[in-house]
């Protein structure tokens, strides 16, 4: 991951770590990942190639010892508030895809909240809305 991201990358980028909390990224997680990049106004405007070089070069740096920390503090620097918040959507979306929600995925959208810096309140609706939205009847 280059050391200076553009808002559409740190985005992506947000998908990428959340799906590999778990080691690997489920065919659900893909397919929520390519919905979203497809359908949100927040990638109106992206080349849509890029989507698998974003990904590599995310999961190259969760390979280094540090690779988490540094990944977070690129994301969080190349995003303004707004997409923060949309940032932490995108993970939560991409997490109720499989239906479930595992310890690591949880301690990672821990280390978003903070490294966002999110409000609690706008957090837990923003979980809550992901849950309401991936329901299944």
């Amino acid at each position: 991951m280059s050391d200076r991201l553009d808002r559409h990358a740190a985005l992506i980028a947000t998908m990428v770590l959340i799906s590999s909390a778990e080691g690997s990224m489920s065919d659900a997680e893909i397919a929520a990942m390519t919905r979203i990049v497809g359908s949100l106004p927040a990638f109106d405007e992206f080349d849509r190639s890029r989507i698998a070089a974003i990904g590599k070069e995310c999961v190259d740096l969760l390979q280094r010892e540090d690779g988490l920390d540094v990944a977070l503090e690129r994301i969080a620097r190349a995003l303004p508030p707004p997409l923060r918040e949309t940032a932490y959507a995108l993970a939560c979306d991409v997490i109720a895809a499989d239906r479930g929600v595992s310890q690591s995925e949880l301690r990672l959208l821990s280390m978003l909240r903070e490294r966002f810096e999110l409000d609690p309140l706008v957090a837990a609706a923003i979980e809550r809305a992901a849950r309401a939205r991936h329901r299944a009847v």
